[in-house]
């Protein structure tokens, strides 16, 4: 393994020396960021929060300019073979790089709120969406579609970004505010309080997709893969709305669903 080394970084560069409240989830002091695309935005978006890089010996010419900041900062790097590659990345789907960072910093919810009013734009809300798979789709389309921000929702403790999601967004991750709670509900309650919409997105919803007139500032929530949203978070919607099919097949992949919503919400704003 070829390694470069020119100093060693401090990790606790931007954590602070504030402790965590009782009860409050422990947040990790470094993140593994893999993907290729997912890196290279971490690079673009949030450069100084790099703390180490791994790379397969056949991306190095891909990511010089990135290897060249790091030398130019004093970042350790190294060629990996493939191994330790995915042991770095506990993933096989390494993509061929690695990054260790600084935690991701989340949004405060009223930030959210404030940047969804003063834009008059549209945010999406996921409501108990575990797969990583379809949390990263999710982001991914709304980061290609110009959404303001995503809100993880979860019952406890804080939801983290899982890293496969991270990948799967395809850098979207990074261009997007990201905010977190533990009882969407309320978080949404807050927001109509503030005069934004809620719309749920629903397989028995009232209204079809392709007929109801969006409204900005607008959350669209998005529900649980087998569940759908919970009685809690239906309840503060202002519309539930379906996207029309056949019949064949009850509903889409919450993921897909996502997309088709998103971009009637980019169409909307244009």
């Amino acid at each position: 393994m070829k390694k470069h080394s020119v100093t060693k970084r401090a990790v606790a560069k931007q954590q602070g020396a504030r402790t965590a409240p009782r009860g409050a989830p422990i947040e990790p002091k470094l993140e593994r960021v893999h993907g290729f695309r997912a890196g290279l935005a971490v690079f673009q978006v949030r450069p100084d929060d790099i703390t180490r890089i791994g790379v397969a010996t056949e991306r190095v010419r891909e990511v010089s300019e990135l290897l060249a900041f790091a030398e130019s900062r004093g970042i350790p790097w190294s060629e990996m073979p493939e191994v330790e590659l995915a042991r770095a990345a506990s993933s096989t789907n390494h993509e061929g790089l690695v990054l260790e960072t600084a935690p991701r910093r989340w949004a405060a919810l009223s930030d959210v709120a404030d940047v969804l009013i003063r834009t008059r734009g549209f945010a999406v809300a996921l409501d108990r969406v575990r797969n990583p798979y379809n949390v990263g789709a999710i982001l991914r389309s709304a980061a290609f579609f110009g959404l303001e921000a995503a809100i993880l929702g979860a019952i406890a403790p804080h939801p983290a970004l899982a890293a496969d999601a991270v990948r799967v967004a395809e850098g979207g991750a990074e261009h997007l505010r990201l905010a977190r709670t533990t009882d969407l509900a309320e978080t949404l309650a807050r927001f109509r309080g503030r005069g934004l919409r809620v719309v749920g997105a629903e397989s028995d919803g009232i209204h079809t997709l392709f007929e109801y007139a969006f409204q900005a500032p607008t959350v669209l929530v998005l529900g649980h893969e087998r569940e759908g949203l919970s009685p809690r978070v239906r309840s503060v919607c202002d519309a539930l709305v379906k996207i029309p099919g056949s019949g064949a097949i009850e509903s889409l992949n919450v993921g897909i669903a996502a997309s088709l919503f998103i971009a009637e919400l980019a169409r909307t704003k244009r």
